[in-house]
């Protein structure tokens, strides 16, 4: 029996490691033969769009940062992406803070409101969002692209600090209030540095969500100062423009920030859950 028990083991083992082989497959090979084939002439990718490239050259990069604009669109989505990210992780830390260890009798009721936020979407409220903007000049603005970045991305980072907050010790908070601290004070010196795990958490999740987002500065914006990253790189799909070397050249920039910040920090965020991001 307990043979047939290590077989059954064994096998698990195997079919899983098999499974996970074929997922990492299916996930690395389009961004290889994206990659690769952004170093490919347009005639190239038609007739061999499989093969690696014969003469490998940069004209792709080159035209893509002269006539789309990536310099000016990259710098705007690290701007968007790096503001609305500090904004987010503070005011939600803060949040998590306050609904935990203020006591109040309605923190609950608060908590239930971020919350019910995971449940907006972007796509139900850009319409009003647009109206709201334009009515009160924020169309076309920074300001109107970082506001709603930061309202959509409070709620799971709310969710994510209070969970974490609320494993702070009750004592340690007291101590400080009985040493003569003020809560401004025990935020910034205690709570900002013992919830160090669940703001990588947060400020990596929002960062990568800032950085892919589309709808919102397609929506929000016109000018081509204005755009980020995502919009930048549309404009290089479509019917007048079906230079996929382009396209994979444009797409290759916007990858790769994302792929070097998941390389540096992708064990802050598994240390961020593991260590109570998500405990109650």
């Amino acid at each position: 029996m307990k043979g047939r028990t290590q077989t059954i083991s064994h096998t698990t083992t195997i079919v899983s490691y098999i499974c996970l082989v074929l997922f990492t497959l299916v996930t690395i090979l389009p961004v290889a033969w994206m990659l690769y084939s952004s170093f490919k002439p347009m005639g190239e990718i038609m007739l061999h769009p499989l093969r690696l490239p014969a003469s490998p050259t940069w004209d792709n990069y080159r035209k893509a940062f002269a006539y789309g604009n990536l310099v000016v669109s990259f710098l705007n989505s690290v701007l968007y992406s790096a503001i609305s990210t500090a904004a987010t992780v503070l005011l939600a830390l803060a949040a998590g803070f306050a609904l935990t260890k203020f006591g109040f009798s309605s923190s609950k009721v608060y908590f239930g409101l971020f919350t019910l936020g995971l449940l907006i979407t972007v796509n139900s409220v850009i319409t009003p969002l647009f109206i709201m903007e334009t009515t009160v000049g924020l169309y076309n603005t920074r300001l109107g692209v970082l506001l709603p970045y930061i309202a959509f991305g409070l709620p799971m980072s709310v969710l994510l600090a209070t969970s974490y907050v609320r494993s702070v010790p009750d004592a340690l908070i007291e101590a400080a209030v009985i040493d003569g601290a003020t809560y401004i004070q025990i935020f910034w010196k205690i709570i900002l540095i013992v919830s160090t795990p669940v703001l990588a958490t947060m400020a990596i999740l929002s960062f990568l969500g800032n950085w892919n987002e589309f709808l919102m500065v397609f929506t929000l914006t016109s000018g081509e100062d204005m755009r980020s990253l995502p919009v930048a790189i549309n404009s290089f799909a479509g019917r007048l423009n079906e230079d996929y070397g382009l396209q994979f050249a444009a797409l290759v920039v916007g990858t790769i920030p994302m792929f070097v910040l998941y390389l540096v920090a992708h064990e802050s965020v598994i240390k961020g859950f593991g260590e109570g991001a998500l405990k109650e």
